[in-house]
Order: structure tokens, then C-alpha cells, then sequence
């Protein structure tokens, strides 16, 4: 049954389900009608992962064999997230779309079937898991050759809302811990859908790096009595010298200790803890700043940027009050045919060296011409 619901900014979702059974939503924002059904016949779909723990650092680590089949760079006239044309039957089965989210076909995790808990911590004997999470895919347009950078102001913004309600929505999941939205764009990063897209990962536990974030934040706050972001970007604008683009309700910037030759940090300049609490002031002006970032990214070679763009925010029940949403753009190109490889000490060490200073590709990024 078709589920239609109002967001903010005059987007529509409207929610169907595909032939296999999983859930398609179309965010709209000119009063379309989406009626056509999934032509596709249906399929079984792959079954949940394991969730093993590395006890050496206590990190979980998930096991989705199935994936090895998935589709990989296939040419244009078979790309699934085109719109559906002729006897091409895609994963969109309308002929166009604005923005549209799916459960994605191979996902890493998926729903657990009745209740989920993490298995208890007990070094190597501490038994495997189940791969509980979710996964989803999200198509920025219906243009194959398109980018973020050529989007426009009005797409962005339906974005931004698609975005949001994803995280409204899945955090009302109880196996759901963190939720984090990321774009991969190039084949240097491993990308296998040339389509303008970009992924959703629900996770039933806190990944890596948002574990040490917040431990991080929470010494910082028993010793000062603030929050640790805040102070970050507090230093960021008093020291100017590695801010990229500013508006009225968004600073973006060159973090001081960057990891990556050109490495942007997108924060509201009135902190929240993930998307959905953004406020509409800051949602309506989020597009521009967001348009420049990624042409300024794109203007300093003159070449399509190979990147990272993933939204870090609060974890679902913890830490709330601590970690503070922002969108961090990672592009490991340091110079035209040459990248940033992360190799032994990065790899191996977890340890990172830069061969340029931040201020430097920040100036870089400033000097072009938009």
C-alpha cells in the first residue's frame, strides 16, 4: 500500500513496494502521481550477515559474502538507477524522479528478525552477531551524467529533506545505534555506480571513529565543561586562515590537523546533533554553501574530484549532547594523476601524514573562480 507523507520545504514522500519486497521512496516537490508499479519479477532476498568482533581493538567487523556478486561499473544504457525506459526495468520504475531512496539490493546489514542485542564483550570468546542495521540507497537525480556539483539549489534542498527523514525515521528503529548518510564519487575510491548517488548506513552499534569521537568529547567536557566541536569551530573562524566559504547559517573549512590533501568540514554555525534537528533557516541556506564546496572541489584541477562526503551526527541514544552534526569532504587526488595513498603508515599504523599543510589547500580552494 502507497504511503504518502508531507515533509518540510513543500517535499512530498511517497513510499511503494518493489516486486521483491522492499521499500521505494520518491521525494517529490511538484505534485507527481507515483502510480507505476515494479515490472521486475520478484527475487529472494540475501539473507543477514554475521557481526564478528577483531578483540585485538575491539572493533566490530561485518561479514556480508553475498555482496561479492553485486553489479559493477556497468555502462550507461545498464545502469539500475537510471529511471526505468523501455525494456531497461531499473531499480526506479517511473520514467524520472527527483530524489528516490531504496533499500538497498546487497545490502552489508539488514533487519534482524525479532530481538536484537550486540553480544557481550568477552575478548576472543566473545560469540559472533548478526549483521542487524540497514541500508539504503539514495539517487540524487534522474541525469546519469550529473553530479552534486550540477545540482540545483531546489534539488539540494529535497536532498537535505530526504536526508532528514531517513534519520528521523530510522531512529525510531530498536536495533538502530547511528546513522550515517555518505556519498562515494570516483573509481579511485572504489566506486561501482557511476549514477549520482549516494548510501544510507544504519548501524546497530557505534562504528570506530564515532567510539573514539565521543570518548574524546567526553573528557573534554569533564575538563572544560564545553563541547569539544563547538570549541573546534570556534578556533576555526578566529583563525580565518582555513575557511573555504561561509554563509549566514554555515562555516566550511580545512580542519587544522587535515588527513587528506583536500579535506572540507561543513558545520552549522548553530550546533545540532544530527539532521533532522537542523532548523528551516539553516536547511533553506544549506544548498548554496554546499554547491560552492563542491565546485570549489572540482575548480582546483579542473577535474572531477575523487571523494568521500559523509555526514557525521549524534549517536541515536548517547552522546547527544556531546557530538555535534557536520559533513566532511574527503578527497584522497593531491595533485592531477597523482593521489594520497593510504599505505603502511596510514593502513597499517592508523597513523596519518600529509604532504601538505591545510592552510595550503585552502588557499587553493578560495583562489578558484566560481
Amino acid at each position: 500500500m502507497d504511503e504518502i507523507l508531507e515533509l518540510s520545504a513543500g517535499v512530498v514522500r511517497t513510499s511503494r513496494t518493489m516486486s521483491d519486497g522492499r521499500t521505494i521512496r520518491y521525494y517529490d516537490t511538484a505534485a507527481q502521481n507515483r502510480t507505476v508499479a515494479d515490472q521486475r519479477p520478484a527475487e529472494a532476498q540475501p539473507g543477514i550477515g554475521e557481526l564478528r568482533l577483531d578483540p585485538l581493538v575491539n572493533e566490530w567487523v561485518v561479514m556480508a559474502a553475498h555482496r561479492q556478486g553485486r553489479i559493477f561499473l556497468p555502462p550507461k544504457e545498464l545502469c539500475p538507477l537510471c529511471p526505468t525506459t523501455g525494456e531497461l526495468l531499473t531499480e526506479i520504475p517511473e520514467n524520472d524522479f527527483e530524489v528516490v531512496v531504496f533499500d538497498n539490493r546487497s545490502p552489508s546489514m539488514r533487519p534482524p528478525e525479532g530481538d536484537f542485542a550486540l553480544p557481550d564483550l568477552v575478548g576472543s570468546d566473545t560469540d559472533d552477531g548478526v549483521a542487524a542495521g540497514k541500508c539504503e540507497v539514495i539517487c540524487f537525480t534522474a541525469d546519469h551524467g550529473g553530479s552534486f556539483k550540477t545540482l540545483s539549489a531546489q534539488r539540494v534542498r529535497t536532498l537535505l529533506e530526504a536526508w532528514r527523514d531517513r534519520t528521523r525515521e530510522l531512529s525510531q528503529e530498536p536495533f538502530i545505534e547511528h546513522i550515517a548518510p555518505f556519498e562515494n564519487r570516483g573509481e579511485e575510491i572504489g566506486v561501482t555506480l557511476a549514477h549520482p548517488h549516494g548510501q544510507i548506513y544504519a548501524y546497530s552499534y557505534l562504528p570506530p571513529r564515532v567510539v573514539k569521537m565521543l570518548e574524546v568529547a567526553r573528557a573534554h567536557h569533564a575538563k572544560t565543561g564545553r563541547v569539544l566541536f563547538d570549541d573546534v569551530v570556534a578556533r576555526e573562524l578566529r583563525d580565518g586562515l582555513r575557511i573555504v566559504a561561509k554563509n549566514e547559517h554555515w562555516v566550511a573549512y580545512t580542519p587544522y590537523a587535515s588527513r587528506y590533501p583536500f579535506e572540507i568540514h561543513v558545520a552549522p554555525l548553530q550546533p545540532v546533533a544530527d539532521l533532522a534537528e537542523l532548523a528551516p533557516a539553516a536547511c533553506d541556506s544549506f544548498p548554496s554553501i554546499a554547491i560552492e564546496v563542491m565546485k570549489r572541489l572540482d575548480g582546483v584541477f579542473g577535474i572531477d574530484m575523487a571523494y568521500i562526503a559523509a555526514w557525521h551526527q549524534a549517536p541515536v541514544r548517547q552522546g547527544r549532547d556531546l557530538l555535534r552534526l557536520h559533513w566532511q569532504i574527503a578527497s584522497v587526488r593531491r595533485a592531477p594523476g597523482k593521489l594520497k595513498y593510504l599505505a603502511g603508515s596510514e593502513s597499517a599504523m592508523g597513523a596519518f601524514i600529509m604532504d601538505m599543510k591545510p592552510e595550503q589547500s585552502a588557499q587553493q580552494l578560495k583562489d578558484v573562480k566560481l
